[in-house]
Parts: C-alpha cells; structure tokens; sequence
C-alpha cells in the first residue's frame, strides 16, 4: 500500500514533465503532441540553431561565474560568522539571508535601480553579479551547516603551532568542510542557471540567457525547441542523480 502511494506520488510529480518528451518529438512548428511519426528535428534545432548555442554558452559563462564568487565570498562570509559571537552571527546571517527571503520580483526592481545609477545595467558583470547576490544566501547556509560539525579546537591548534589565519583556513578549514563547499557550489549554479526575473531586469540584449530564450520561445513564437531543451535538462539532471546515486552507494564497499 506504501509503495503504491509512492508511486501514485511519484507520478503526479513527474507527469507534467514527463509530457514534454513527447512534445519534444513532434513534428510541427507549434507545441503539440506528435500527429503521427516522431521527428528529432527541435533538437537538431537547438544544437544547430546560433541563437539557443549562444544563450546555453551565455547560462554556462554566468552560472560558472556566479558561482566562483558566491561560492568564494559566501564561504568566508560563514567562516567569518562561526568565528564571531553567536548574537553577533544571527544578525548578520539574518542581513546575509535577505536575498532569499525577498520576492525576486523586489530583488529584480532593487538591483535594476542600482544597476542603472552605477552603470551595470545589461552588462555581463552586471548580470554576473546580481546572481551572485542571489546565492550567496544558498553558500552560507551549506557551508555554516559543515561548520557546525567542526570542532574549534582544530583551529585553536592550528594557530597555536605558529600557522597564520590564511594558512588555517587552507589547510585546516576548508578540508573539514569541503563536503559543504561543494554543496553550496551546487546549489549556486542551479539558482543562476535557473534565474530568470531578475536577468530580465538588469539586462536586455547584451546576455541572453538559456531561461530567458525559453520564456521568450513561448511568449513569442510557442517555440517547440523549448520542450526540446526542457527534456535535455531533465536527461542531464537525471544522469546527475544516478551518479550521485551511484558514488553514495559505492563509498561504504569502498571503505570495507
């Protein structure tokens, strides 16, 4: 009874997703369920087609970006915060976290405010930054949680043998805790990948991302390519999953 619950579940989850591979293979220039013969040609589009290459390479440039900052900037902002008083910490943290507790659409009209006023408006190091404001959050929340399973004593020893803060962290900190950094990495570039209210609110033509080529492909011109690209994520992010699966269940053989 359990299971078949689960599955019942399961399937309610998935359907509206599973319902674009279909869509993905039809055969017309609108989005539609295949008529007859299934073709591949939205796909041939989306890897043939320079506009789709481009705001896929566009996604990956901001995505890859953002997340070296967020993943930089947000770990040292939570290694700063295990350091300080606990008060201290929890208002800090609680300012640090504002950008995911805010609506995207006030964080979009905020940064696009200050965005023009300073010149960023619709420039790769505009886009670039705005995301990493928006990940930061999702960083110091995975690192903090490694952190709070590592014992300060590390630290406190590590210093009183002579080793400077910069040379703790490297060889001290950041091993104990590389688990969650690279968690936060993760969950850095799914929020840029994924971002799309705010790109379009500080950018305009100059970074063209991949979710926005989407939004515009069935706000536009009902672009079948779209269901085309959603079936490819889902294929990359199942592969990502069974991975994950994979290497979790190999690590305890691994370790007799």
């Amino acid at each position: 009874m359990i299971f078949a619950v689960a599955w019942v579940i399961a399937l309610f989850l998935l359907l509206p997703g599973l319902v674009t591979i279909p869509v993905a293979f039809n055969d017309s220039r609108f989005i539609a369920l295949p008529q007859g013969a299934w073709s591949p040609r939205h796909f041939e589009t989306l890897f043939t087609s320079a506009p789709w290459l481009s705001s896929i390479a566009d996604s990956l440039g901001v995505a890859l970006a953002s997340t070296v900052l967020a993943v930089c900037l947000g770990t040292a902002c939570a290694v700063g915060l295990w350091r300080v008083r606990p008060w201290l910490a929890g208002l800090v943290g609680a300012i640090m976290l504002a950008p995911m507790i805010f609506p995207p659409i006030v964080s979009a009209l905020a940064l696009y405010r200050a965005w023009v006023a300073i010149g960023l408006y619709d420039t790769w190091a505009g886009v670039v930054l705005a995301h990493t404001i928006l990940a930061i959050p999702y960083v110091i929340i995975a690192v903090t949680t490694s952190l709070s399973m590592l014992d300060g004593r590390l630290e406190q020893a590590a210093r009183s043998l002579g080793a400077t803060p910069l040379r703790t962290m490297v060889d001290v900190i950041l091993p104990n805790i590389r688990t969650g950094v690279a968690t936060a990495a993760v969950f850095a570039f799914v929020v840029s990948w994924d971002e799309i209210v705010v790109t379009m609110f500080v950018s305009s033509r100059a970074v063209y991302t991949l979710p926005r080529r989407m939004w515009d492909g069935i706000r536009e011109s009902v672009d079948p390519t779209v269901a085309a690209v959603a079936v490819v994520l889902m294929a990359l992010t199942a592969l990502g999953v069974l991975a994950a699966i994979v290497v979790t269940l190999r690590r305890p053989a691994r370790n007799t």
